[in-house]
């Protein structure tokens, strides 16, 4: 929503001041088409040279992301938390053997199955169950595993910034591809420096605004698509982080309460819930699996 307000705000303030001092949009309207076909262009063609398919996919993808925001909601937290108290409860009530059918089939399990949101992201259950895994075989040091873990949230993270990195290049490049456009427009104006002021002064307000162009769309809208993008994973690896913490709280010997407790500490203000609303989520599991 508020990036909608600001793409709104953008146009309206930038190209309304023009306006109201007196501005003609008629020369940017007759220019634009022809302007944003070598500055997009261009744009297009470095962005494919310069990334690779599964990178393209990730910016494609991620542009719902800058509108929509982090996929993981208040209750979403919640719902992890409980999912892990489920586990490592099992785990330490009911012994290994016990916990070995949902972390082999995940999506047979009946814990898991109580969280469907949580069980489609593949990212969280393989990583919920390769690490409950290791500790099944008998890989118990606390700080070997938050080693482990801490890899592969890198890995992940790394692999989900590849988006917003390519957008952002992108960004850096269209003001130098607004002033080709515009040098392609000087040479033009060149060529017919022979014409009357009034048409050379046209051609030359057509070359300018391709460098307009150039900067308007970097720095007003591809620029902070990739800032926000960025944010919304930052965000979006926050979830995947209490995994790590109350995982590793249970490999230290907590209870499984304390080791939920640990990792609602580290859920973002915003979504976090309060120690009385957890404990009521909780309690509001039915006892056949608990």
């Amino acid at each position: 929503m508020f990036q909608i307000i600001g793409i709104v705000l953008l146009f309206g303030l930038v190209f309304g001041s023009y306006i109201m001092t007196g501005g003609n949009m008629g020369v940017i309207l007759h220019a634009a088409p022809h302007e944003m076909m070598a500055i997009g262009g261009a744009g297009v063609a470095s962005f494919l040279i310069s990334n690779s398919m599964p990178t393209i996919k990730a910016t494609a993808g991620g542009m719902g992301k800058v509108f929509a925001g982090p996929k993981w909601k208040a209750k979403d937290y919640t719902d992890l938390l409980s999912l892990l108290f489920l586990l490592t409860k099992t785990m330490k009530s009911k012994g290994v053997i016990a916990l070995e059918s949902h972390i082999e089939n995940p999506h047979d399990s009946t814990i898991f199955s109580r969280y469907p949101k949580i069980g489609k992201d593949h990212f969280a259950t393989d990583f919920i169950c390769d690490t409950l895994r290791m500790m099944t075989m008998n890989l118990e040091d606390p700080h070997q595993v938050e080693d482990a873990m801490e890899l592969q949230l890198e890995k992940h993270h790394h692999e989900g910034l590849a988006g917003a990195g390519a957008l952002q290049s992108l960004a850096d490049a269209l003001p130098a591809l607004g002033i080709v456009a515009a040098v392609l427009g000087v040479i033009k104006t060149m060529g017919s420096i022979t014409e009357p002021p009034e048409v050379l002064g046209e051609m030359i307000g057509s070359a300018l605004v391709g460098t307009f162009l150039g900067v308007f769309l970097a720095y007003g809208l591809v620029g902070p698509f990739a800032t926000r993008l960025k944010e919304v994973v930052e965000e979006e690896g926050a979830f995947y982080r209490i995994i790590r913490s109350v995982l590793v709280a249970h490999l230290h010997g907590n209870a499984a309460q304390i080791s939920v407790e640990i990792g609602r500490g580290n859920v973002p203000s915003p979504a976090q819930p309060s120690f009385a609303q957890l404990e009521e989520a909780l309690n509001n599991i039915p006892a056949e699996g608990a």
